[in-house]
């Protein structure tokens, strides 16, 4: 008997995606969504489509995420968010890897990143990849606010199928994403009580823009590549100046 596969996934306001993301699906035994109350039709669509939705606040990625695992039936979780494309090739890797009943208890998958409508080739796009799939008995995600992670107990693989990921399609939205992002790691250091200066102000989103645009050759993306390398040091920015208004009280 195959082991049966848990599709979960954390939505807000994906009504866009959801149809082609469930559809993608249809390997999986059960489908969950962890919804941070969006407010378009993606609950309805989910619903009508048979998804099972929870409803639940946003506080952190990792309580987000671990939260979900625990409304799993199954031990076999996978784990793709709403603008990653499952072909049916790594559908079809995805079952096959796990009927091997083998000693890996989780795996790679590498993710091929666009941004903009345009694959991003370089600015350390591409070696991008992420444990996608995993056994809920042997893994948990490590409790970080955000670029949260899954700590293992057993051996880790590699899939051969790439997933593409379509990352969001306007520089607004994108911008929005990294700002939460911001937000979360701000707290992060904030709990740890590190307090910012001139180096975290100046040199390290200086460091971030030339480590990404430079080092990695985002350049050869063209005005996709500075665009990115831009704002994310700018973001690396901003989660200083948030600590900074953290410590100061100021809202």
């Amino acid at each position: 008997m195959e082991p049966k596969i848990t599709a979960l996934a954390i939505t807000l306001n994906e009504e866009d995606n959801v149809k082609r993301y469930i559809q993608s699906l249809s390997f999986a035994d059960e489908i969950i969504f962890i919804d941070s109350n969006s407010t378009d039709a993606t609950v309805a669509i989910a619903k009508e489509l048979g998804v099972k939705v929870i409803q639940r606040n946003f506080d952190d990625f990792s309580k987000q995420r671990n939260f979900a695992v625990e409304q799993a039936k199954n031990d076999w979780i996978i784990f793709f968010d709403l603008d990653e494309i499952i072909t049916p090739e790594l559908g079809k890797e995805i079952v096959s890897t796990i009927s091997l009943r083998n000693d890996f208890v989780a795996y790679y998958i590498n993710r091929n990143f666009f941004f903009l409508g345009k694959q991003i080739k370089h600015g350390g796009w591409q070696t991008d990849k992420s444990i996608k799939i995993f056994n809920k008995k042997n893994c948990s995600y490590n409790g970080n606010l955000v670029h949260e992670s899954i700590k293992t107990k057993g051996k880790i693989g590699f899939l051969k199928n790439r997933v593409n990921h379509y990352s969001y399609k306007s520089f607004d939205k994108y911008n929005e994403k990294l700002n939460l992002y911001s937000q979360l790691q701000a707290e992060t250091l904030y709990l740890k009580n590190k307090r910012p200066n001139l180096y975290h102000f100046f040199i390290r989103p200086c460091y971030r823009f030339w480590w990404q645009y430079i080092c990695r050759l985002g350049f050869l993306d063209k005005k996709e590549g500075f665009i990115l390398a831009y704002v994310h040091s700018f973001a690396v920015f901003k989660r200083y100046l948030q600590l900074w208004m953290m410590y100061r009280k100021i809202e």
